[in-house]
Order: C-alpha cells, then structure tokens, then sequence
C-alpha cells in the first residue's frame, strides 16, 4: 500500500427535502481512504452508507462539501466526465450480482473488459482468466449462473470488477445475501484482490463479523462519523 489518497472527502452533507423542513442523511463527512486499501463503511440500516457510496462514486452530489478522487476534485467534472471516470477507473460490486444470465462466467467478465473500453486480444483473454482464477472459479469459467450458487455468482461480479484494473472499487452490501461462511470468503476475496492488484476497495456491510479483514473502518450513525 501506498501513501497516495484515492478517496477524499472533505465536510460531506446531503439533505433531502420533508414536509415541513429537510433531512440530513449525512452530516459534514470528512474521510481519506489510500490506494490499495480495503476499506469497510459501517452502520445500521439508515445510517447514511449507500448515500455517502453514491455521492464518493460520482453518482449523487453532496449538498455541501468537496469529494476528490485521485486528486480529482468531482465538482469540476461533467456528466460525460463522471460517466468515463466511473467506466474506465471504478468498479463496482452489488447486492445483486446482476450478472447476464445468457452468458457464462469468462463471458461476463469479458462484456466487463469490453464496456470500460478494452481490447478483446489474447492479452485481455488472459486477464479475464487471470481474475476469475484468482476468486477461486478456474474451473467454472464455462458455467451459466443459473449453474453457480449465490457465493459464486457474488465471486464472477468480484472478477468482473477487477478486469479492467480500476483504481477504486465500491461494493455496496455485497455480502448481505449469503451465509456467514460464504460472506467471510467473498470479504477475504476483496482484500487479497486489493492487495494483489493495489487497488482501493471500499466496500458497505452492517456485519460486525467481516470488520477483521478490513484494513481500515469508517463507521456511521445517524448520518456522522463515529470512527
């Protein structure tokens, strides 16, 4: 791991309009995640995770405050910009994989490639292997998921994320549909990957059993930081 700061932001709030006022849902964020680091966001349902991950993702506007991703500050940006920056230099990993089910898993991962603006050569074909070796699923590279258990399925979006070696990557609750032994396995498939390919991962989870293989923990409560 590096020094240099991939995520920054600096006094983050986000209100939304109510009937009779406005709602906080994050109050004055200040966070600096570095490159090659696994991150954990943290907190309950409603504590403000998915609205900070959008706003550090380029996918929401803060009310107030500045995010800077690889010393980039987002206010700048277009939306033509925003949408290049998440395509060639994000990864992102959901609850739902998503995957398209008339493809296999190597597939999958290669539509991945192709959408962020790679080559289809025998280089990317090697890279795409490359990443799904290293989740585990070298020998399942030909399978449908309709073919794979949830776990696996979970595994092929982790693959799919790397391929294009983004800078950062944002899992949101990616393990929030598997048991505990399969959610520990997929937790520790992020942090080896960050670790291999040097790349920042910052990823939500309200499982206090997976914060162990975090390098660092940002927990919210009520929309403020409390670690």
């Amino acid at each position: 791991m590096s020094e240099k700061i991939m995520i920054n932001g600096e006094g983050i709030t986000r209100s939304f309009p109510v009937p009779g006022g406005e709602f906080q849902a994050l109050k004055g964020i200040n966070l600096k995640i570095g490159e090659g680091v696994f991150a954990i966001l943290k907190g309950r349902s409603g504590s403000g995770k998915t609205t900070l991950m959008n706003i550090l993702s380029t996918l929401d506007d803060p009310t107030e405050g500045e995010v800077y991703l690889d010393d980039e500050r987002v206010r700048d940006l277009s939306q033509r910009a925003r949408e290049n920056l998440r395509r060639r230099k994000m990864g992102f990993v959901f609850q739902s994989v998503s995957l398209i089910p008339s493809l296999n898993a190597y597939q999958n991962v290669e539509f991945a490639l192709r959408m962020a603006g790679g080559r289809i050569n025998k280089q990317s074909a090697y890279r795409v292997e490359e990443c799904l070796k290293k989740v585990g699923l070298g020998n399942r590279m030909t399978h449908m998921p309709s073919e794979m258990s949830g776990g696996e399925q979970q595994r092929v979006a982790i693959a799919r994320a790397f391929v294009h070696r983004p800078s950062i990557i944002f899992a949101d609750e990616p393990t929030a549909e598997l048991d505990s032994a399969m959610a520990a396995r997929v937790t520790e498939t992020f942090k080896r990957m960050s670790r291999e390919e040097n790349i920042t991962v910052l990823m939500t989870t309200h499982d206090v059993g997976l914060m162990g293989a975090a390098d660092e923990i940002i927990e919210l409560e009520s929309g403020e930081r409390i670690s």
